[in-house]
Order: structure tokens, then C-alpha cells, then sequence
């Protein structure tokens, strides 16, 4: 969502949940004593054509926002829409420095990441990697910095295009030093889609998966608050004496839809970002959602770009039924459950007087078709609904104005605490 409106694949429903099969990740390294689980997550997309970013004898350092604690940790990298083998020279993990500029880590937090005892590995095209578990105590509802050296040059071909947060480009390697001088300024996360730490502690015990669009990426939240609604979730379950344990991994992009991949009409502008919408939420289900560590249980908000990117960013003639939707999210109940995941289906949010020209009354049958059979189908393990929680009572088909981030389709701030607190804790018990 946001600018975003992903397009399909002409692939049916049921040759996607085949085809899934491929993109199964690597099952993350394991400690010797503990089991990792999900801290924070991103999903990552392609980039498109008209995106040039290239790195070359550069460090990235980018913040992340853990929601669990431990006692070490691990960090997943990612060439999974690179053409070339992705280098990383050197890679660090650190605490922020407290009181510090933005740009500055804790020097005493200062991690080497290796990868089976290197300091540099190469991860070649369509593949993830772990690095090995490091001794680093992290803080639930703090900031992990991770520092990426990258030597050769780097087409920025693997990204998560949205993160809401401020990261930073410098010239050379300075993964180690405490504070560095930067060349650009970025607010997507590149060649990084996770962290997982040990449950050996106590602290950390499973994870929760948010599958969702941009409502759940928290597009129009404010840069640097980490206020999406996965967030804000996240501190509740750290106030609850039987969830506190229990990490958060978003996997949430904008503009991504349920059913199908980006396919924008050739010559629109949505050539020049809809790559950035990621596959279908039914292709990437095994690598961000069965493949998060530690992962118990999911949540599915999917489905309000199926219906608005339809002669949008996609062509119209990909305008879709609720029983294909239905269906869409049967599959993903079904998947879940062979993998012994507690799967909770979440309403489809208002979107009336949209500023996107995603509403029309249609969508709008479709939309409340969906959510009833969502509340009522009985094949979900628990419903959540965030439909109700944000919707106009007055008119019930757009949003709360208190809660409009002014496209009449995006939650604001308050809207998203509105989310986080209509979500029944009693779900992951």
C-alpha cells in the first residue's frame, strides 16, 4: 500500500502454493545450547530497474528494533533477488550509543558477526545467510545496530524498501568504529532481513509472525518511532506475565497482496516501484513466515491491495472475487497448521474516500464479504479484528478520522495503538 499496489502472476492459486516449495530457506544456524527465535524481521524485495543504488567500498549501518530479549544473537543477511554473488567484507553487531548521535554505537557492545568463524563470507544469487551466535545482550524494545561492509561494487538489488527508520551510507570500512562521518542517508534496510536470539536465558521463548502489507510495515508512522503495530504489540506482550517471552517478527511489505506478484502494466509508472511490493503472500509464506526462528504462531492482514491495485499499478483485469480471497487465505490456514502454527485471521481495514482510487462500493461488498467470513469460518485458530477496532461507527466503510493518516486507507499513529490494543492476548496463550 503507500505508493504501493502489487501486481499478479499469472500463475493459478493453486500452482502459487506449489511453487512455494523453491523458496524454502535454509534452516537457521542453532546454538549448542538454546534455540534462536525471531527478535526482528524484514521481508526482503527485489529492487526495480530504475532503481541504480550501487555500494562499493562502503559500510551500511543500519538500526533495528528488537522486541525480545537475549543473551546472544544472530543475524540473517540476504542475496535472494541478486543476479551476482553478494561479498560482505566485515559485519558488526552493537548496542547504540546512549545519548548519542544517531550515526554512533556503544564501542564497549561491539561485536564481530562471523560466518562459520570467518569475519567474511559470500553469499551467492537467491540464497540467506546466518552468522554464527555472538555473546551480545540485547534489550527487548531496544535498538541493534548492525554495520555492513560491503568491498566490491554492489548492485542494491536486495532490499526492504520501506523501514521507516534512518540508516547511513560511509565511505570505506568503518563497521568497527563507534561513530562515523556519512556519505547518504537511507530509509531502507539492505542485505538484512533478520535477527534471532538464544532462548536459552529465559527471555526469549517463541516468536509471532505479522504476514501483512503496508498497514503492517507501518507505512505513515513516524520515521525512527517504531510505531507499526507489530511494535506496539510487542510491548504489550512484554507486559504480560505469560507472553513476555514472546518475539515479534514483521513481516509486513507494502503494497504486497495475498494472491499474486507484482505485474504493473508496461509503461505505467508502475514499473518504477512495484518491484518493491514483493511476491504474493502466498509464494513467500515458507521463507517469512515458516522460516522466522522460533515462530509459533501467525497473524494474516492481507488483501486490501488485491482489491485496489486492479487498474492501478496492476492490470484491471486483475480485479478479485472474495471466494478467490477466501480461498487464498484457506491455503494459508492449511500450510500453517502442517507446520504446527497457530494461525489467527485479522479483518480487512476501512479504506473509503481513499486519496489511492483504491475504493469503489464493489471492493467495498468484496471487503465486508471477507471479514465476515473471517469472523465467522471457524478455520482460523482466533480472529482479530481490526476492522472493528479502526472503522468510522457512523460509516463503517472508512476509517476512524482520529485514526486517518490523511489517505483515507494508512492508520496514523494513534491508529496503529488502536491495532496493538484491539488484539486479543488471550490468542498466543
Amino acid at each position: 500500500m503507500r505508493r504501493r499496489i502489487p501486481a499478479l502472476l499469472s500463475t493459478p492459486l493453486t500452482a502459487l502454493a506449489v511453487l512455494v516449495s523453491v523458496l524454502a530457506p535454509a534452516p537457521a544456524a542453532r546454538a549448542a545450547t538454546s534455540t534462536p527465535i525471531g527478535t526482528w524481521a524484514a521481508s526482503p524485495t527485489a529492487a526495480p530497474a530504475s532503481d541504480t543504488t550501487v555500494y562499493e567500498n562502503q559500510t551500511l549501518r543500519q538500526k533495528v528494533h528488537t522486541s525480545v530479549a537475549g543473551g546472544t544473537l544472530r543475524v540473517r543477511f540476504t542475496n535472494e533477488f541478486g543476479t551476482e554473488p553478494l561479498v560482505l567484507g566485515e559485519a558488526h553487531a552493537a548496542r547504540p550509543a546512549a545519548g548519542g548521535p544517531e550515526t554512533a554505537v556503544d564501542p564497549g557492545s561491539d561485536r564481530v558477526l562471523r560466518f562459520g568463524g570467518s569475519a567474511s563470507t559470500t553469499l551467492p544469487p537467491g540464497t540467506q545467510r546466518w552468522s554464527d551466535p555472538v555473546a551480545l545482550p540485547t534489550t527487548a524494545g531496544g535498538d541493534l545496530v548492525i554495520s555492513l561492509y560491503l568491498p566490491r561494487r554492489t548492485p542494491a538489488d536486495t532490499v526492504h524498501s520501506s523501514a521507516y527508520q534512518r540508516n547511513f551510507v560511509a565511505e570505506g570500512d568503518v563497521t568497527g568504529k563507534s561513530d562515523l562521518a556519512p556519505t547518504a542517508t537511507t530509509t531502507s534496510w539492505h542485505f538484512l532481513s533478520g535477527v534471532a536470539v538464544d532462548s536459552g536465558s529465559g527471555r526469549a521463548t517463541s516468536a509471532l509472525v505479522t504476514l501483512g502489507d503496508s498497514i503492517t510495515d507501518g507505512t505513515q508512522t513516524a520515521v525512527g518511532a517504531n510505531h507499526r503495530w507489530p511494535d506496539l504489540l510487542a510491548e504489550r506482550l512484554r507486559g504480560d506475565a505469560r507472553l513476555a517471552g514472546t518475539g515479534v517478527a514483521n513481516a509486513g511489505i507494502g503494497g504486497n497482496r495475498l494472491l499474486r506478484d507484482p505485474n504493473p502494466v508496461p509503461g505505467s509508472p508502475a514499473e518504477s516501484y512495484a518491484a518493491y511490493f514483493g511476491e504474493s503472500g502466498l509464494k513467500r509464506f515458507d521463507r517469512d513466515v515458516l522460516g522466522q526462528p522460533g515462530a509459533r504462531a501467525v497473524t494474516v492482514l492481507l488483501g486490501v491491495n488485491d482489491l485496489g491495485a486492479p487498474g492501478l499499478a496492476a492490470p484491471a483485469s486483475e480485479e478479485v472475487s472474495a471466494s478467490e480471497l477466501i480461498e487464498g487465505h484457506r491455503q494459508l490456514i492449511q500450510r500453517a497448521h502442517q507446520r504446527g502454527l497457530r494461525i489467527l485471521g485479522a479483518t480487512i481495514l476501512p479504506f473509503e474516500g481513499d486519496t489511492l482510487g483504491y475504493h469503489t462500493p464493489q471492493r467495498e461488498s468484496v471487503r465486508r464479504a471477507v471479514n465476515t467470513w473471517i469472523r465467522t469460518c471457524g478455520a482460523f485458530d482466533g480472529v482479530v479484528d481490526f476492522d472493528a477496532a479502526v472503522r468510522d461507527p457512523d460509516r463503517p466503510g472508512r476509517l476512524l478520522p482520529a485514526y486517518n493518516s490523511g489517505d483515507g486507507l494508512h492508520p496514523n499513529d494513534a491508529g496503529m495503538a488502536a491495532m496493538a490494543g484491539a488484539f486479543p492476548l488471550p490468542l498466543l496463550y
